[in-house]
This record gives C-alpha cells, sequence and structure tokens, in this order.
C-alpha cells in the first residue's frame, strides 16, 4: 500500500523557501513548482522553471529554493513497500526534473490529496493508496502522449478544444475553422491532434456525437428524427447509417437492447 505522510497545495512563501536535505528526505518527495528554484541533486545544480515537477527518491541528496518571489508550489511525501517496483513498472521518472503540459491537473490532484487526507473515515487510508497510484498512472500516461516539446505545448489548448467539442457535439464546424483558431494550417492541426488524441478530430467529433446519442437512446423517449437533430446531424439517414456503422447497431435496436 502507499501511504501518503504529509501534502500541500498551492503553498504560498512570500518570504522565500529553503529545504537543504543533504541525505534525503526519507521519502519519496513530489514537489511542482509553479515558480522558478534553484534545484541541487547530488550536487549538481540547476534551475527548475515554471511548471516543473521533480519527484525525489529517499535517499536522494538535495535542496531548493526560490529564485523569484512569491515562491509558490505544490507537493507531497509518500511511501510505500512496492513503490520503488511501481515507479518501475510505469518507467517514471525519479530525481529528473520534468516539465508538465497540463500543470493545472497535476495541481487538482494534490488538491484532491490533501482533501482526503483530511478525512477520517475508515477507508482513508485505501482511498489515497488509489488516488497516489492514479496520480502517478496519469502523470505517466501524459508523459507518454505528449513528450516531443512540440506536443507538450499544444496539450492544454488542443485538450480545452476537445471538451468544447464533447461538450456541444451537435455544433457545425469545419476542420478548417478549428485549425484557424491556432493559426495553423488545416493539415499541420490535423497532425498534431491526432498525434496528441491518437484518433483524427473528425473521428472525434462522430464519437461525440454518438455518445450523446447513445445518452439519449438510454435517458429519454425522443424520437429517433429528434435525437439525431439534437446530435448535429442534418437528417436521421445519415445519422442512422454512421450509428450503425460506429455502433454496431441501429438506433432502435440499440434502444430496444438498453432496455432489456
Amino acid at each position: 500500500m502507499l501511504t501518503l505522510l504529509s501534502c500541500g497545495y498551492h503553498g504560498v512563501h512570500h518570504d522565500g523557501i529553503v529545504r537543504n536535505r543533504p541525505s534525503g528526505s526519507g521519502s519519496y518527495t513530489f514537489v511542482l513548482f509553479k515558480s522558478r528554484a534553484e534545484v541541487t541533486i547530488h550536487g549538481s545544480r540547476f534551475t527548475a522553471f515554471k511548471n516543473t515537477f521533480i519527484l525525489f527518491r529517499p535517499s536522494t541528496p538535495h535542496a531548493y529554493r526560490e529564485l523569484e518571489s512569491p515562491f509558490i508550489n505544490d507537493w507531497f511525501h509518500c511511501k510505500g513497500e512496492d513503490m520503488q517496483a511501481f515507479l518501475h513498472e510505469l518507467n517514471f521518472p525519479a530525481d529528473t526534473p520534468v516539465v508538465v503540459s497540463d500543470p493545472m491537473l497535476v495541481s487538482r490532484c494534490i488538491m484532491d490529496l490533501q482533501r482526503t487526507s483530511r478525512l477520517d473515515g475508515p477507508l482513508r487510508d485505501r482511498i489515497l493508496d488509489c488516488d497516489l497510484r492514479s496520480f502517478f498512472m496519469k502523470l505517466g500516461d501524459l508523459r507518454a502522449r505528449t513528450a516531443p516539446d512540440k506536443l507538450g505545448r499544444y496539450y492544454v489548448p488542443f485538450s480545452e478544444l476537445r471538451d468544447e467539442l464533447y461538450r456541444a457535439p451537435q455544433t457545425h464546424v469545419s476542420v478548417t475553422a478549428l485549425a484557424s483558431r491556432f493559426n495553423m494550417s488545416k493539415s499541420y492541426f490535423q497532425h498534431i491532434y491526432k498525434d496528441l488524441f491518437q484518433c483524427s478530430v473528425v473521428t472525434d467529433l462522430i464519437h461525440a456525437r454518438l455518445e450523446r446519442a447513445k445518452y439519449l437512446l438510454d435517458h429519454s423517449e425522443l424520437s429517433v428524427s429528434r435525437i439525431a437533430e439534437l446530435c448535429g446531424y442534418e437528417n436521421d439517414t445519415h445519422f442512422m447509417r454512421q450509428f450503425k456503422k460506429f455502433v454496431g447497431l441501429t438506433p432502435k435496436q440499440y434502444k430496444n437492447g438498453s432496455d432489456a
């Protein structure tokens, strides 16, 4: 089991900060730097820029101090007998600065860890174990999908666009129009989108519409024609053909099956 020892979310240090651990901290220490800091690991000194994280191993000699004021960071200490094997399985970097492409995701996870740590229920420790494992897996997955610099800097704005498409699948928008929002050519936009999400933007638009359609079929008594309209289809024939192609059933067959 992974155990959370202590945790801090969005700590603001107006008078600066100095952490000097010549023998390590004795636990795994995760720090998300929201301000520039001077970091020393094994005697090697470097600058950690904003939105960089480092996971320090328990016995790693390290130190850091602020390079700007106020200094802001998120952090936590944890331990676990299988922690080393777990990180090795994920190929998760330790004692290495990593620029994170979605710092808000990291901060939200640490905020949730802090909130859960304040609970007093019988399942708190098990929840924290699950949350810690989920946190490292999410970060590992994020790194795997956005490792190249060109992808990392596009991850947040493209993710926001993707969320927008799924929130309003009925909206008619061309790929050219989407590309223009990023001042990109249509082909380059499509290339970046597919590299980030492993599917084309057109496929995502279809999936967004069909997800909404399945929800309406499951939870409403609307007609197929009305559902097609609400999901952005100009006619129900196109909707039914696309639904059958991607879902494997007609809307009526899906509806009957979901009621069984």
